[in-house]
């Protein structure tokens, strides 16, 4: 696995502190690494460094250790505890038309089929039979078509087909760790816990916009761990506790939460902001969200810079696309205040400064584009609600509409 910024790619190195003898070698086509730093499974740090002749001396990594504090020992003893009974769960990759990167997601999925979890594959609106015939190749994993397009109709999808008291998700961009779906099944004890999210750090960071999307945004979000709940975090912000790349959901809570809101995410005129809106019904709803640094998985980032400007435009439209539906259908009056304030403080200073070409700040054309999104949200979300209605109606006249009494 490997990426960089302005002096080359940068190499991604999974470091296992436990095993740490030697110095990093092979690193000759890299300046620079991102050293991913786990005690066991559990990611515990990161840490960007230099590499010297093809190498990250293992001094240097033991004196970013010695810097990182007690969460170390933390983590080890979390390591420790005894082994607790796993809920059933079912695994959900949604996709569309990325047979490459199913090509590389699948054997990670197979072997958890092999373990005897469920495994979907969402097909979602397919332009060719490619995933269909990739997928076939794994026997123990089951293939959904979903005709209507976007990603919160895949999700719902597999939601409503999945078997297991717990749905777990990840993307077909992704690769799942070793141990990810028990770290996240671990945190199902508690029964008011109804979303579990996890760690996720980039698969390579080979192209500028690679590097300037993990130093940025990226999708972790600290190496604790940590349990949210409408006391101790407002709803609105909920970006914080995870992303729907690395994410699992109590079946059971849905007659409760509700199903993802199929006018948001990839394949609507919202773009994105299905997993956040969802993350922020989990909370209203009175449930709690645990975000756990021991269930990884490897992201690969959007390769080329129109890419992530694109990508960019949509976060700015998802944002305020779900934060409208939060007003209109939660009736959260809290979100003008809010939406005004991230506005001012995020978008507009992001922009301001790129204009003034202040050092370090987000290239112009990427901040304007983010910008750009937020002023269209809105209006692409009450564009996306109506069309879903429709569709709804036809549904329910054809009477292939699903519902949560599926769920059981």
């Amino acid at each position: 696995m490997s990426s960089q910024h302005q002096g080359g790619p940068v190499a991604v190195c999974d470091v296992r502190l436990e095993h740490l003898t030697t110095d990093l070698v092979g690193l000759e086509a890299y300046a620079r690494a991102l050293l991913v730093l786990r005690m066991g499974s559990t990611v515990v740090g990161q840490a960007w460094v230099e590499v010297n002749q093809g190498r990250v001396p293992v001094a240097r990594i033991r004196e970013l250790v010695q810097r990182s504090g007690w969460s170390i020992w933390q983590h080890m003893l979390d390591e420790a505890l005894p082994p607790t009974v796993l809920p059933s769960a079912t695994v959900v990759v949604c996709t569309r038309d990325r047979p490459d990167d199913m090509r590389r997601c699948l054997p990670g999925l197979a072997r958890l089929a092999e373990a005897g979890y469920e495994v979907l594959v969402v097909d979602n609106n397919p332009s060719s039979e490619a995933t269909a015939q990739l997928v076939a190749q794994y026997p123990l994993i089951r293939y959904l078509c979903e005709p209507l397009p976007g990603l919160d109709r895949a999700r719902n999808r597999g939601l409503l087909s999945a078997r297991g008291e717990i749905v777990a998700f990840t993307d077909d961009d992704a690769v799942v760790d070793d141990g990810w779906l028990e770290a996240l099944l671990r945190n199902f004890a508690d029964p008011m816990v109804a979303l579990v999210t996890g760690i996720t750090m980039p698969l390579e960071l080979e192209t500028p916009a690679q590097i300037w999307f993990e130093q940025a945004h990226g999708f972790q979000r600290g190496f604790e761990r940590r349990t949210f709940e409408l006391a101790t975090i407002n709803p609105l912000s909920s970006g914080q506790m995870g992303a729907g790349v690395n994410m699992a959901i109590r079946r059971q809570a849905l007659r409760t939460i509700g199903l993802f809101d199929e006018a948001l995410d990839g394949g609507s005129a919202s773009l994105s902001g299905g997993d956040q809106e969802f993350f922020f019904r989990v909370l209203r709803r009175g449930y709690r969200v645990v975000y756990e640094p021991g269930a990884l998985v490897w992201h690969r980032h959007r390769r080329d810079w129109p890419s992530l400007r694109r990508t960019l435009y949509g976060y700015g439209v998802g944002l305020y696309a779900w934060w409208t539906r939060a007003l209109l259908v939660e009736r959260e009056w809290q979100t003008l205040i809010v939406g005004v304030r991230w506005f001012r403080q995020w978008h507009l200073r992001n922009l301001v400064r790129a204009l003034l070409r202040r050092p370090g700040v987000m290239p112009l054309d990427l901040a304007w584009a983010e910008f750009q999104g937020v002023f269209h949200g809105p209006g692409a979300y009450l564009r996306a609600r109506q069309l879903d209605q429709r569709t709804a109606q036809i549904l329910q006249g054809s009477g292939s509409n699903e519902c949560l009494d599926t769920l059981v």
